[in-house]
């Protein structure tokens, strides 16, 4: 891959860099190619616990690159369609990843950019970190991002940032809620690498059925049908292996099983 630098530092753990660090990670055709084919390979691997999403140099993701914006000037309206579903099909791509996806994120995090950074489970930004929606200047709109960045900026802020293009600061995107630690920038790889340890020692199968709950009762009305699927789920998890391995080895005081 050109665009995308894909490390395994364990086999429980897949770190995806975006890898153009002198155009400041923006997006092009080949960017958004490469990230799906990552993503589509990572979510075969079973043994897959987190994955960390981040960009070498200054910037997380400047948006898109100049390059390709300015090639699809002179697209037509169906070019324009087929690119824009490529981007779309990418970040969903992105967004069903069964294990949580934890953002590293440093300098410029704009347009698109933030686009993958709301598609992150967990998002570790630095003091420094900068984050726009900056479409709006350019007479465009956020479209395809906008699913993921309302769920995680909220409707509120999303309707101010969306409409004015403006700068906000980490420290505002963490009041937000879209950034949930800040840290110093030279204390960023020690907060990331503290949050990977933190889910790599969970249940394995328990996380990735925890992401999924949070999915499905996201703004359901408190029913009897919800009340009832939420203690099936739980009933199905205490009788798994992994859960009776889990309490077993709690009320044994001893490491579980995924642990060694």
């Amino acid at each position: 891959m050109n665009t995308i630098e894909l490390i395994r530092p364990s086999p429980h753990v897949a770190e995806v860099w975006l890898n153009r660090p002198d155009v400041r990670n923006a997006f092009n055709d080949e960017v958004i190619a490469e990230l799906t084919q990552t993503f589509a390979q990572l979510a075969r691997d079973a043994q897959l616990r987190v994955v960390l999403l981040s960009g070498r140099g200054k910037a997380f993701c400047a948006g898109a690159d100049l390059n390709w914006m300015r090639a699809m000037a002179d697209y037509s309206w169906d070019q324009n369609r087929e690119d824009a579903q490529r981007l779309a099909d990418m970040l969903w791509t992105l967004d069903q990843c069964l294990v949580p996806v934890v953002g590293r994120i440093q300098g410029d995090c704009y347009a698109g950019g933030l686009g993958l950074a709301a598609i992150c489970d967990v998002l570790v930004a630095s003091r420094n970190a900068t984050f726009c929606l900056s479409e709006a200047r350019l007479g465009l709109l956020p479209a395809t991002i906008s699913p993921y960045v309302v769920r995680a900026l909220g409707v509120q802020a999303s309707r101010r940032y969306f409409v004015t293009a403006e700068r906000f600061s980490a420290a505002q995107a963490q009041a937000l809620g879209l950034v949930h630690e800040l840290c110093e920038p030279e204390a960023l790889d020690a907060q990331v690498a503290e949050i990977v340890a933190a889910l790599v020692a969970n249940g394995p199968a328990a996380v990735k059925a925890c992401k999924q709950l949070v999915r499905d009762v996201a703004g359901q009305p408190l029913t009897e049908a919800l009340r009832g699927e939420t203690a099936r789920r739980i009933a199905d998890i205490r009788a798994s292996s992994e859960g009776k391995e889990g309490l077993q080895s709690f009320l044994g005081k001893r490491p579980p099983n995924w642990l060694v």
